[in-house]
């Protein structure tokens, strides 16, 4: 019988370490590193300490109910949480994905974690391709600007807010991008290895992260341009002041020792 398989992603992060304590005080839980395995009504939740909630066989009611007994956990909450759904059955020969259907080749929680791991890193990386999709948005004229004129046309304090928005965009991207690697967990389950894997090949979690690290790569480059022309212009300031001071020491000089006028 198909079931439902749905994963959040609903913050930055979570308040891990209250949240496994309360919910392990209340709930069926185990915790595994990174990860809190809870069993409630007849389905099951895998939280990730990065933000995301992976629901299996739960229907509307307990899926709204666990999102509002997990949301006092949220760190920097999202005001739209990124999802993706799946259907799933169990007892199969082996672990498989295909139009959005899992096959499970048991019902066992380990099955379902290792699973769950790549759509826990599936709606991560979109939460990430949603950063840098916003920073090309904002910033898609100023290429097209300096080409044309040869300068940005923005302020100094324009350029200073728009480089440090990059470089929060940048900064969170890198920080947490190990986040989408081969989780440690499969060091200690290898066997569960090619569940895991054959759910991050259908999502293309390695495509899509080389593709983001491409676009990073080019706000990188933005950074760059709006750098070396905030240096230009300060560079600019300089020489007028300099060429102002010279100026102004002539002056005096020619009015003073050759005039006599001062």
């Amino acid at each position: 019988m198909k079931q439902e398989c749905r994963a959040y992603c609903l913050a930055k992060g979570f308040h891990f370490s209250a949240l496994k304590d309360d919910f392990s005080a209340k709930e069926r839980a185990v915790a595994y590193r990174g990860v809190l395995h809870v069993q409630k009504w007849d389905g099951e939740a895998f939280i990730f300490d990065f933000g995301v909630l992976v629901l299996w066989g739960m229907d509307h009611d307990q899926t709204k109910k666990i999102l509002e007994n997990i949301k006092p956990y949220l760190a920097e909450e999202f005001s739209s949480p990124i999802e993706d759904a799946f259907t799933f059955d169990v007892n199969h020969r082996k672990t498989a994905v295909r139009d959005d259907h899992i096959t499970l080749e048991s019902d066992e929680a380990l099955e379902k974690l290792a699973v769950s791991y790549g759509l826990a890193q599936s709606v991560k990386l979109a939460e990430f391709e949603n950063y840098v999709d916003e920073a090309i948005q904002r910033t898609k004229e100023i290429p097209e600007r300096i080409a044309a004129s040869g300068s940005s046309q923005l302020t100094r304090m324009q350029i200073s807010k728009m480089r440090g928005r990059l470089f929060l965009v940048s900064s969170a991207i890198t920080q947490n991008v190990n986040l989408l690697d081969t989780p440690e967990f499969f060091w200690e389950y290898p066997e569960l290895d090619p569940s895991y894997l054959t759910i991050a090949r259908y999502l293309e979690v390695n495509n899509r992260l080389r593709i983001l690290e491409k676009r990073l790569q080019s706000i990188h480059e933005l950074f760059g341009m709006l750098a070396d022309e905030q240096k230009h212009r300060h560079s600019a300031t300089l020489e007028w002041v300099i060429i102002g001071l010279i100026t102004f020491e002539v002056m005096g000089f020619i009015l003073h020792d050759l005039l006599g006028w001062i």
